[in-house]
């Protein structure tokens, strides 16, 4: 993205961070528009209704003239890349997300509980993002994402919305096509279905995931990190001339068929740090979604949260935070992610409220990829509590390819878990599960693939793990399922009265639709 390689070797992000902004002047900024002046007055995107108050009198010419598209009738621009996210609380908010080509006057979402019925109307926030010519190779590009917060809904119910501005107003009868629907969170445990999966990106084959997971009746999907890929090197280096924001519109389209009525939470990966963007590289990520933030620290880990959705506690990591393979943002948060993680942990354990919980975040803790294999520091930082407190399932990303453990305790086999087997995290171990083969290009294993109606168990498997002192070379027992072919997981969540057997199947379902996998974790419901 500009900053020479041999510079970028060593730098952390917010060192690339402010080499791209010093380099990039004020005065190169000000040709690109008012919004860049935003990110000069200190921030990466200003909301709309500030955006001139951030503008220096001088620039005051450049700003009328950037803003000309204000003339631009409101009837002939429409809003694309709808997305949804949980606010803190899934049974009672929900944030409705979307993009429009060029600026547009009083943006709003419609709600309601009928399609004729959309008297509710909530204005629309505005953030505006600009990437300068010369950042990579999106060149003088400007972003509008909008995000509109519902509050005080009604747990367990259907509401239909839609996206408009002055000039395109959803609820007129010829826009009434464009609106959508979502189902907030119950306020008590039902059988539910989510799903999940990492390393995305644009392309056909996560549309045709993207479009399988939908006919799975989700109540939310959760993707492991590597997004859209706009930064296609993912090393958290500046150096990367291939990054285009750009990626980013293409990506909110090609996912809007799902996204648009279930929520979509992403944690970040490698590829989500785009250093243009704010020093840890996550200004970006912070324009274009509206996340629950109840984390430890919104600012520096704006993908650490959480969640709950009926008797299951949802925990989003940033695993970049503790990777030792790629440490652009190596230990930004001083700690306090791990802190904050025993926290949750403990606080839902003790809920008699929550039955399971699930972990999801990018960098695999175990996998035999040749490509990234496992992550040291989420070893190092996070297993031990996940054993602590008996984490019932972890799903990863990052090596494109299907894996699944068997039940795992201090990195050894606990008890072996063939396909359509059941594990018993209270008084056995942790499954993982590697669900990075969403879209991008596959990666390969050191042994034959292992799956469902393909079975070929092996006694160990040659893999590494990567480490502070580089990669270090392991034999291991646990890799029991391998597909190297693009695919997803499907979770069915089973609740259950006190003192019976809750449980969670969980299914690998390839591209094709055929299921590689099933499992089940079970728990004693509370």
């Amino acid at each position: 993205m500009g900053v020479p390689e041999e510079l970028a070797e060593r730098m952390s992000m917010a060192e690339q961070h402010e080499y791209l902004r010093s380099k990039f002047s004020r005065r190169t900024m000000i040709r690109g528009g008012a919004v860049t002046l935003g990110a000069v007055a200190g921030g990466v995107f200003v909301p709309g209704a500030v955006a001139q108050a951030a503008v220096p009198s001088q620039a005051s010419a450049t700003y009328a003239a950037a803003s000309s598209s204000e003339s631009i009738d409101g009837a002939l621009v429409s809003p694309f890349g709808r997305h949804l996210a949980f606010g803190n609380d899934p049974s009672t908010e929900v944030t409705v997300s979307w993009q429009v080509p060029t600026n547009v006057k009083k943006p709003f979402v419609r709600i309601g509980a009928h399609p004729w019925d959309l008297s509710r109307k909530i204005e629309a926030e505005v953030r505006t993002l600009y990437t300068p010519a010369g950042v990579g190779a999106s060149g003088d590009h400007t972003q509008y994402y909008l995000h509109a917060k519902l509050t005080h809904l009604r747990p367990g119910r259907t509401y239909y919305y839609g996206v408009g501005h002055a000039g395109f107003d959803p609820a007129e009868p010829h826009l009434l096509g464009t609106l959508g629907t979502f189902r907030t969170a119950p306020d008590r445990a039902v059988p539910f279905t989510f799903t999940a999966f990492g390393d995305e990106g644009v392309g056909y084959h996560g549309l045709a995931n993207d479009s399988l997971l939908l006919a799975q009746n989700p109540a939310f999907h959760l993707h492991a990190g590597d997004i859209a890929y706009a930064d296609p090197a993912g090393a958290g280096k500046t150096a990367d001339a291939g990054f285009d924001s750009r990626i980013w519109d293409q990506f909110l389209a090609q996912t809007e068929s799902v996204a648009k009525s279930v929520p979509w939470m992403p944690a970040y990966g490698n590829h989500d740090m785009e250093a243009w963007y704010s020093p840890n590289g996550y200004g970006g990520e912070d324009a274009r979604w509206n996340l629950p933030d109840n984390g430890p620290d919104k600012a520096n880990l704006p993908g650490v949260y959480s969640f709950v959705y009926g008797n299951t506690a949802i925990i989003s990591l940033d695993a970049n935070d503790v990777s030792f393979e790629i440490p652009a943002n190596l230990g930004i948060s001083g700690g306090t992610q791990t802190t904050w993680l025993e926290g949750q942990l403990k606080k839902f354990r003790a809920s008699e409220d929550i039955d399971f919980v699930v972990i999801f975040f990018h960098h695999c803790a175990y996998c035999t990829s040749t490509a990234h294999s496992s992550e040291g520091g989420v070893r190092n930082e996070w297993v031990p509590l996940f054993e602590k407190y008996t984490v019932d399932l972890v799903i990863n990303g990052h090596n494109h390819q299907y894996e699944r453990t068997d039940v795992i305790k201090k990195n050894a086999v606990v008890k072996k878990l063939p396909i359509g087997g059941t594990a018993y995290p209270e008084t056995e171990g942790v499954v993982y599960v590697t669900a990075g083969a969403a879209g991008r290009s596959l990666y390969a294993f050191t042994a034959p693939d292992s799956y469902e109606g393909h079975v070929a168990d092996v006694d160990s498997v040659a893999a590494f793990i990567n480490t502070k002192d580089g990669k270090v070379n392991e034999t291991v027992a646990w890799s029991r399922v391998r597909y190297l072919n693009y695919s997803f997981l499907r979770v069915d969540v089973q609740p259950a009265h006190k003192g019976r057997t809750a449980t969670l199947t969980v299914r690998g379902i390839a591209e094709t639709g055929a299921e590689v996998d099933r499992f089940t974790v079970a728990r004693k419901a509370k």
